[in-house]
């Protein structure tokens, strides 16, 4: 594999350097050593493409600056010790060869031992080395810029370096997104991939099966926002999300059924439906209207369909956590799915083609995605709609909500030179009336760049 295509190891930042002395600093006060490194993952922010990923769709996010840096030493003893620099965290350590990740409370370090786990399962070596680290986040908790996948990331990369093993970052990402699966969650893929694969400056279009990126030049004049609203809601806690990825995957097996030559059970994807038929993503949302129902089907009326019992469901379709779900809105998921996938090809051609009025047209996009992620995918929260119109009100040209959703944040695009009206506005506008968010704004508002992916950096 060519060098260039592994994370790379990279002096730190002149910038940076005051965070990681004091990071250096807490892993000497623990471990009475210096650290051999630092890996560091940064979080995102998703222009484009909300819920697709795991529907086999493209998507488009950005890296941000916001991170997840690991102070680290190898363990030749196979410990694995952690300690986060927010006290609110406990520590934890346990042996590298009994790890045991429930999928109960999701706690912090069970993130990282997905990370861990992920790589030993890779690697199936005999010898194994554990590493000691002090871990610290910029990336706000449930706030839909995969501050979870970040650390999964970073812990995956810590491992790697402590083994002295190597592998190319798109293999990393792909290995990162299957063992985020153990601690339950469902995801597709962009959160691991942007991580790891992101170019300062650039945005990526990411695609799946296999794992495809490209850069994505975005226009000049375009600056980003992105605001907290403050509702947190943990993916991994509750079944919202693995609900989705159901109902997804039920829509195209109930399409499916209604295709000649066409087998349910060998679909899992609505993408993986429209592959089979070879239809356009407009025939495809012609075919959601012709043949699903708007109003939820109930699980006996699924069952019918598939001519299986409850049980066999289960089996086929369901996850772990969705087998008490009775009731499931295939219409209206596979809707979002089609129009969304769309939208990403649409916001994609028009950064490739640069057109006077590009940043309206991108706005556009990012504001129909709202309202589907809204109307038809029922996945935003009161506060993000009111901080999407507030972004709106105040400059923005296209506001939407990002990552999983209900709650977290938004990312709005405003034109380059009225960043500073849109932050001010959105403050008095958002945050100023709910003195209880007020008191974070300098964190929970901020405008961004695409920032660079994750990398080793010298101790």
């Amino acid at each position: 594999m060519a060098q260039d295509k592994n994370p790379p190891t990279l002096p730190i930042p002149e910038d940076k350097k005051e965070r990681f002395e004091k990071i250096k600093a807490k892993f000497i006060e623990i471990y009475g050593e210096e650290p051999k490194f630092f890996s560091r993952a940064p979080g995102r922010v998703n222009l484009i493409g909300e819920h697709i990923d795991y529907c086999g769709y493209s998507v488009l996010p950005m890296a941000v600056e916001l991170d997840i840096i690991m102070a680290v030493s190898p363990d030749t003893q196979g410990q694995i010790s952690l300690v986060n620099t927010d006290p609110q965290y406990q520590s934890y350590n346990v042996d590298v060869n009994q790890i045991v990740i429930t999928k109960d409370v999701p706690h912090w370090y069970k993130y990282v031992l997905c990370g861990i786990q992920g790589i030993k399962e890779h690697f199936q070596s005999d010898t194994l080395r554990g590493f000691k680290a002090v871990v610290d986040g910029t990336v706000p908790r449930s706030a839909g810029l995969s501050s979870s996948s970040a650390l999964v990331c970073c812990s995956a990369l810590s491992m790697l370096k402590a083994n002295e093993w190597t592998m190319s970052k798109e293999q990393l990402a792909e290995v990162c997104a299957k063992c985020e699966r153990f601690i339950g969650t469902e995801g597709g893929g962009m959160d691991q991939a942007i991580s790891l694969t992101a170019v300062a400056g650039k945005a990526k279009l990411i695609e799946f099966n296999p794992l495809r990126t490209q850069d994505v030049l975005l226009p000049p004049n375009a600056a980003f926002v992105v605001g907290n609203s403050l509702a947190e809601m943990n993916k991994a806690a509750t079944p919202q999300f693995n609900t989705r990825v159901v109902e997804c995957r039920l829509a195209a097996q109930v399409l499916a059924t209604s295709q000649e030559g066409v087998k349910w059970r060998e679909i899992r994807r609505l993408g993986e439906l429209q592959e089979k038929l070879v239809y356009t993503l407009d025939e495809m949302l012609n075919l959601v209207t012709s043949k699903l129902h708007p109003e939820p089907y109930t699980k006996q009326e699924v069952c019918e369909i598939l001519e299986v019992t409850p049980e066999e469901l289960v089996e086929t379709s369901l996850s772990a956590n969705t087998t008490h779900v009775d009731s499931f809105s295939l219409y209206n998921r596979a809707t979002h799915v089609y129009s969304e996938a769309k939208r990403v090809v649409q916001f994609k051609a028009i950064c490739d083609q640069q057109p006077g009025n590009a940043l309206e047209q991108l706005g556009e996009l990012m504001n129909q995605s709202h309202a589907s992620c809204r109307d038809m995918y029922d996945c935003s929260h009161p506060d993000l709609d009111t901080l999407v119109e507030v972004s709106k009100a105040n400059g923005a040209v296209g506001s939407r909500m990002t990552g999983a959703g209900w709650g977290g944040c938004t990312v709005s695009i405003v034109n380059a030179e009225k960043v500073s009206s849109l932050l001010a506005g959105v403050k008095a506008g958002y945050y100023q009336p709910n003195p209880d968010k007020f008191s974070k704004v300098d964190e929970a508002l901020f405008a961004t760049t695409p920032g660079g992916g994750a990398a080793f950096y010298i101790a």
